[in-house]
């Protein structure tokens, strides 16, 4: 029978995508729980759908028993054999119940708890079709503002783009097409599930994987990437076909690639840089566009010290320290740079101050001068093993140069302190 009822179930079954044995089951839950606020709790109740005649049926059931102890829940056998002379003891006797009977509070309680079970339903919906795009791109419009957050609208569901997410130079209106990577999917419950990203560096990568081929191909690949969202990026990239040039597929042909992408983030500029296996050559790549003379390494603090040009030094560190920034994010190394002019200076005085260690020869003092040892109190404060692998000696022997800068050091301190104190003792300026 197409009651008005199963129709109305019938239509918001397709508007809000929802099946509709799921709604059958939240209205029976509903007719059950308004039934339980008239009749209270202690009755045994059960609301079943009736497809022919397309509405929902009430029952109470009451168990058969020789000796009523409470007629909520339990009948005897002579009446229960008056609705059925079949019956027998310990069956379960059901009596219909008239829906009309339940009233207007009733009926109030049914349309809350169908509104909520309805919105659960969307809620699972939701989840269950964008579980799987975690980490991917996804398109919408801007719907409306909320705290500083934007809702963005993707169809059938509604996705958050939080204030921390937004990139700072860039703004929406209403209306407006926005591109967005996903970053989480939740069972929220009043807020969208759909979390959404416009600094994420997965965004970047998405954003070449869409513009690039070879990139969707697998042939090159993005090992790594590093933004400062709205102003610049860095990505490593590198090739598994030695035919392909990872860089040039990435720029593309007059650089149409690359300024796809940054159009779609609103003007970050972005490096594209050859990934290399071997950390200095890769450090020397990211900090580009400078040009870098030499490099210094520190395996055991994992850190680099670049020389550059001094008419380079600028370009390397970056605006605000940017590039050197991004450079450290990309390779995971800490990058220090130094000009050619500044290196020269410290090492000129790291030169000065070593050359006072007396177990220490000139070619030690060079030594230590490029493995990054530029003060008496850096070698003090050295293993004996770390300076015997620099300077190719025995660790006792490598003891004698700690205990030999110690001593140093000391002698420093005092003839600072007896300046203090001659320049205290000095008569005023008439």
């Amino acid at each position: 029978m197409n009651s008005p009822l199963a129709r109305d179930l019938d239509a918001v079954a397709k508007e809000k995508n929802i099946p509709r044995d799921a709604l059958v089951e939240v209205l029976e839950q509903a007719m059950e729980a308004a039934a339980r606020k008239k009749y209270g709790l202690q009755k045994d109740l059960e609301a079943r759908w009736n497809e022919e005649l397309g509405e929902v049926e009430l029952f109470e059931f009451k168990t058969v028993c020789e000796e009523v102890e409470d007629d909520q829940i339990e009948i005897d056998l002579p009446d229960a054999r008056k609705e059925d002379p079949e019956c027998e003891l310990g069956d379960s006797l059901g009596f219909k119940l008239s829906v009309d009977d339940l009233g207007r509070i009733a009926a109030q309680t049914a349309k809350q708890v169908i509104i909520q079970k309805i919105r659960d339903a969307e809620r699972e919906m939701t989840f269950s079709e964008f579980k799987d795009r975690k980490g991917e791109i996804i398109t919408g419009i801007v719907r409306r503002f909320e705290k500083g957050n934007i809702i963005v609208d993707l169809g059938r569901a509604e996705a958050l783009l939080p204030k921390r997410e937004q990139v700072i130079t860039e703004t929406y209106r209403q209306g407006d097409r926005i591109q967005a990577y996903v970053v989480d999917i939740t069972r929220a419950t009043k807020t969208p599930q759909v979390v959404l990203s416009r600094t994420h560096p997965g965004l970047l990568m998405k954003l070449f994987e869409l513009e690039v081929p070879e990139v969707a191909e697998g042939i090159v690949r993005i090992e790594a990437c590093a933004r400062e969202p709205g102003h610049r990026a860095k990505i490593a990239v590198s090739s598994i076909d030695s035919d392909v040039d990872p860089v040039g597929a990435c720029v593309g042909m007059k650089g149409s690639r690359v300024q796809a992408v940054v159009a779609e983030l609103r003007g970050e500029a972005i490096d594209i840089i050859p990934y290399h296996p071997d950390p200095a050559r890769y450090v020397v790549h990211a900090i580009q566009p400078a040009h870098v003379a030499r490099v210094y390494i520190d395996e055991t603090a994992h850190k680099m010290e670049l020389i550059v040009p001094d008419d380079q030094y600028s370009k390397a560190i970056g605006r605000r320290g940017q590039n050197v920034r991004l450079a450290q994010h990309l390779t995971g190394w800490e990058v220090v740079v130094l000009s050619e002019a500044k290196h020269a200076e410290m090492s000129a005085q790291a030169r000065s101050e070593l050359q006072r260690i007396e177990a220490l020869s000139p070619e030690g003092v060079e030594l230590l001068i490029r493995h990054g040892f530029h003060s008496l109190a850096e070698v003090a404060d050295a293993e004996p093993y770390d300076l015997s692998g620099i300077l190719g000696c025995e660790e006792d022997d490598a003891a004698a140069v700690i205990a030999s800068a110690e001593t140093a050091l000391e002698v420093i301190i005092l003839e600072e302190a007896g300046r203090r104190k001659a320049a205290a003792e000095l008569p005023p300026e008439a």
